[in-house]
């Protein structure tokens, strides 16, 4: 049997983000450079919300 806690899996930076605003860490402890993909995905778990709005979705049948 494999022990999940011993796995190590790529970090994901939306919930990296998330998990530094529960640890109360500030904002600017981003690790990620400046522009880059990595510290607008961290930002976004930060903040808990997209930095931009994205397409509508179309509404349901009915």
């Amino acid at each position: 049997m494999v022990e999940t806690d011993k796995l190590s899996f790529p970090p994901d930076p939306i919930s990296e983000g998330a998990h530094a605003r529960g640890l109360g860490r500030p904002k600017d402890a981003c690790p990620y450079p400046a522009d880059s993909a990595e510290r607008k995905a961290w930002l976004e778990g930060y903040d808990g919300a997209p930095s931009d709005d994205g397409p509508d979705l179309p509404l349901g049948n009915g």
